[in-house]
This record gives structure tokens, C-alpha cells and sequence, in this order.
């Protein structure tokens, strides 16, 4: 097992650069995930430490081996992509262990380490099926299982749920929480939905637009987020922004000197009388989702936002509420800026 170093590390395509000299270290048995939107540098990232994606500037080192220039297959890591890419004509026991065949390993070591991942993938009684015979969960496992066999050093995921439909990603992401319990490697996961990140990760890299926003255990990052970004991009439904102008007078009293943004998270709202409100909206909108519903209210100076609340009989659509909220648990945030005060 290693740990991975990146120091100032820079990609460029041609006259454009992507990733801007980013700093990480992943300690060694830590699931360290990437998350951000579409197009910040999570995938890229990941590849350039597989070896896919060449480093234009810095240094990646797994353990203690500097492998910025090394070729993939000597870097110690296993990726598991978001498509299976698993062969069609080979059973599951052979794509599982065809890396290992291929580097002419004895087909008894093949068979011992393809049945040790296939136990613990619970994949004993699919051996013998084809690709075909199989559900989207249980391919992405044999997948998975391909990377265990090879016994790496640093576990690579680019974004393997996103092929699944909604219970069958929950079913995988815990089995991937399970499986690096079990082996306790080093695994580094992409993903662009902030609920895997918040229910997997050790530690949560937050990027956008090829830096490092904030890096942090998901607790931190939803407690005390950086700025208004990573306060946005953590958290679910987003946390609400709101001006001056929205907020009652005990409202603005809660701004900080220097502050002109003002934010609450959906969760931590609750009705109040009308003296303790640092806001007052109208609903127009309820998802009721059975365990808690999610209101859709405007302010009077015309900001959309959402309460989540288990109180629905204290929400009327149309009708004035008034809203409080622990003064602990609102931010403020710097508007030119969006950093946090």
C-alpha cells in the first residue's frame, strides 16, 4: 500500500492549460475523492497519476517512487473506468483475470486470486457467465474485481456508478465503501455527484477550473466551506444565498462587516414568529418526498430558494412564513469575491 504526492502539478493542452499547479497529499489507506462539475480537472487528474495523461510540469509520487514519467503498467495502480470494457467472449473469470494471464502469471496463482476477488465481490456464483448474462451492477463489479486481482498499490475509480440506474448506485457505492474497508488500499474516485463524495470519501478534494478549491473531510467541507463555491457544490439541495435586501432587520444584524451575501443551508430553516424571522417568503412549490419535503419560496424582494422541512402544515402556498435559522449555522460570503468571512 502507498500514499500519493503531487507537487505543482500542471497539464497543458497545447496553449491550454488545465490543471494549474495543484498540491495534494493522499496518505497512505485513505479514499480520497475528486469532485467538482463537469470540465474542472477531476478526470484529467486522475489520469495523469494512471499514467494515461502526461504531466507537462510537477512531480506524482506513489510511495516513495517518483512515477511522473513512468509508464502505466509500472505505476502500482488499477483503474476502473466508467464504462465496463470487459470482453463479451470471455467468461467472467477469464476477463477478471486476463491482465494477469497476459503477464504470463501461472494460471494457479490466476485462479487463486480470481476466486479470493470473487468472494469478496460475492461474484463466486457468476464465474462462469459471459458479460452478457449479466445486470450493470454486476459487471461493474467484475470490473472491479479485474483491479483487485492485480493487487495495486493505489485503487483508481473515473466515475463508475454513473452507468447505473439510482438504487443500483447506492448499491455499489457501498460495496466500494466495504471493499476498502476490507482491503484498506489506497483508492482515489472521481465523481461529479457530491452525495458519493459525502458518503465515500476520507478526504474530499473540491476543484473547479483546474485548481483545488478546498480539501477536506466531508463533515469540514459541509460545516465550514471555503467560499460560496465549495458552500454550493456541498451540500444537497445547495445552501441558499440571499442580499441584504431579502433579510429582515434581526436578518441584516447577522451580516458580517464586509459581508453582502448571507447563507442558509434548507435543512437548518424552521418557522418562527414574525419578531425572530431573519426572512419572510411565500411558498409556490412543495416536493413532498414522504420523510421530509422540499418548499420552494420567493422573498419578498424576488429570491427564489428552498426550505427542506418536515413540517409541511406549517408551509401554505401563497401565504407569508416567516423564517429563522440558528445564527451558527448562517455564512456570509464577500459577493465580488465569494470567499467566506
Amino acid at each position: 500500500m502507498s500514499g500519493v504526492t503531487l507537487n505543482q502539478v500542471i497539464k497543458k493542452f497545447g496553449e491550454t492549460q488545465v490543471i494549474h499547479g495543484v498540491d495534494l497529499d493522499i496518505k497512505d489507506g485513505e479514499l480520497c475523492v475528486f469532485v467538482g462539475p463537469s470540465g474542472c480537472g477531476k478526470s484529467t487528474l486522475l489520469r495523469m497519476i494512471a499514467g494515461l495523461e502526461q504531466t507537462s510540469a510537477g512531480t506524482i509520487t506513489i510511495g516513495d517512487r517518483d512515477v511522473t514519467m513512468a509508464d502505466p503498467a509500472d505505476r502500482g495502480v488499477a483503474m476502473v473506468f466508467q464504462s465496463y470494457a470487459l470482453y463479451p467472449h470471455m467468461t467472467v473469470a477469464e476477463n477478471m483475470g486476463f491482465g494477469l494471464k497476459m503477464n504470463g502469471v501461472p494460471k494457479a496463482v490466476v485462479r487463486e486470486k480470481v476466486l479470493e476477488a470473487a468472494k469478496i465481490l460475492k461474484l463466486e456464483d457468476y464465474l462462469d457467465r459471459r458479460p452478457k448474462a449479466l445486470s450493470g451492477g454486476q459487471r461493474q463489479r467484475v470490473a472491479i474485481g479485474r483491479a483487485i486481482v492485480r493487487g495495486p498499490e493505489v485503487f483508481l475509480f473515473d466515475e463508475p456508478l454513473s452507468n447505473l440506474d439510482a438504487a443500483l448506485r447506492v448499491q455499489t457505492r457501498i460495496e466500494i465503501a466495504r471493499l476498502h474497508e476490507r482491503l484498506g488500499t489506497t483508492m482515489i474516485y472521481v465523481t461529479h455527484d457530491q452525495v458519493e463524495a459525502m458518503t465515500l470519501a476520507d478526504k474530499i478534494v473540491v476543484l473547479r477550473g483546474g485548481n483545488i478549491e478546498q480539501i477536506g473531510a466531508p463533515i469540514d467541507l459541509y460545516e465550514n466551506p471555503r467560499n460560496m463555491f465549495v458552500a454550493e457544490f456541498i451540500g444537497s439541495p445547495s445552501m441558499n444565498f440571499f442580499n441584504a435586501s431579502d433579510l429582515s432587520e434581526a436578518g441584516q444584524t447577522l451580516l458580517k462587516p464586509g459581508a453582502d451575501v448571507f447563507g442558509v443551508r434548507p435543512e437548518h430553516f424552521n418557522v418562527v414568529d414574525k419578531a425572530d424571522a431573519i426572512l419572510s417568503a411565500r411558498p409556490n412549490f412543495v416536493e413532498n418526498l414522504g420523510e421530509y419535503a422540499l418548499i420552494y419560496c420567493k422573498t419578498e424582494a424576488g429570491s427564489e430558494f428552498i426550505v427542506k422541512s418536515t413540517e409541511l402544515q406549517k408551509f401554505a402556498k401563497g401565504e407569508l412564513v416567516h423564517l429563522g435559522a440558528d445564527a451558527e449555522k448562517t455564512y456570509c460570503f464577500v459577493g465580488t469575491t465569494q470567499s467566506r468571512v
